[in-house]
């Protein structure tokens, strides 16, 4: 049974020094994505501020709503930060062995792939609760716009809600993406193939491609479907098919929809059309618009059809 939600999957102990380095950053996770599903933002305090502009005290409300929201998407964004050194030293110790094939790498290292595929259901995760909350992306241009006219004005802001403008301009590129932290794995994951360029490339294309064939086939199978405690293991698997797909998209570099791709496409999208329709949109959109060769000449046109 290739689950990943398998409970033995322990570390050994040449995985447990990045098991332990990984842990530590999905066990804040959770935290952030309970923090990101009760952001409400500040558009009303804004919307007022800006509608009033001679209003003193709306203006300074305004400010005093926006300054803890600032706080919690630079925490956010420094939390990609770490996921993405996360998954560096995941994608290490992933394709650093030499196995005959890459699923006897994914079981013996099952602790590991266990971990990788957590960081992949985070993500997609984030992106869809991000991607339905455009306060964020006001809540932090209003901020900045305030932050330069305050500073124009030489009026002194709180130092602890000070983003200094290097860092700001790094908050608001990452926020702009549509799917901002499946945007930081790509990058992350493009950025270890090439700092490895003694590394085959199939190392780390298998361990996607061969993540996201043990979705399909969890999800496909009636049995194995059967075994899911829950839909949530169903959300899981949908969420790490996507996001190894989309990785493999990037990394690959003819990627994920060509003839001699190792995933099966037409087989994983078959599986996300067979969901309740509601549920997953936002893992089609993130095929739609967050892989890289999706509108290739060379993709087939059942496959783009597919996606229409």
């Amino acid at each position: 049974d290739m689950s990943f939600r398998t409970v033995h999957a322990q570390p050994t102990d040449a995985e447990r020094e990045v098991w332990e380095q990984v842990d530590t950053v999905l066990k804040d996770a959770k935290g952030i994505l309970d923090e990101l599903q009760a952001y409400k933002g500040a558009g009303q305090e804004i919307r007022e501020a800006i509608q009033n502009p001679n209003d003193e005290a709306l203006q300074e409300q305004a400010w005093a709503a926006v300054g803890p929201l600032v706080g919690k998407l630079k925490k956010f964004y420094e939390f990609s930060q770490r996921l993405e050194a996360a998954l560096h030293s995941l994608l290490g110790a992933l394709t650093s062995e030499t196995y005959d094939d890459p699923t006897q790498h994914l079981e013996r290292e099952q602790a590991l792939a266990k971990q990788f595929a957590e960081i992949l259901h985070f993500t997609l995760r984030f992106d869809e609760l991000k991607m339905t909350n455009p306060a964020i992306q006001n809540d932090f241009s209003y901020y900045r716009r305030t932050l330069s006219r305050m500073r124009i004005n030489n009026v002194p802001a709180e130092a602890e809600n000070e983003v200094n403008n290097e860092l700001a301009n790094r908050i608001s590129l990452f926020y702009a993406d549509a799917t901002p932290m499946l945007k930081t794995l790509s990058d992350g994951t493009t950025k270890f193939v090439s700092e490895n360029k003694n590394l085959p490339i199939e190392n780390t294309t298998d361990v996607l491609s061969t993540m996201a064939s043990i979705c399909k086939v969890m999800l496909e199978t009636p049995e194995y479907r059967s075994r899911f405690s829950s839909e949530e293991t169903v959300s899981f698997c949908l969420r790490v098919m996507v996001g190894v797909i989309i990785l493999y998209d990037y990394v690959h570099p003819v990627g994920a929809f060509a003839k001699s791709s190792k995933i099966d496409m037409k087989g994983c999208i078959k599986v996300l059309k067979d969901q309740p329709p509601n549920s997953v949109e936002g893992l089609l959109n993130a095929l739609r618009y967050t892989t890289k060769h999706l509108n290739d000449e060379s993709t087939n046109k059942t496959i783009k059809s597919m996606l229409q």
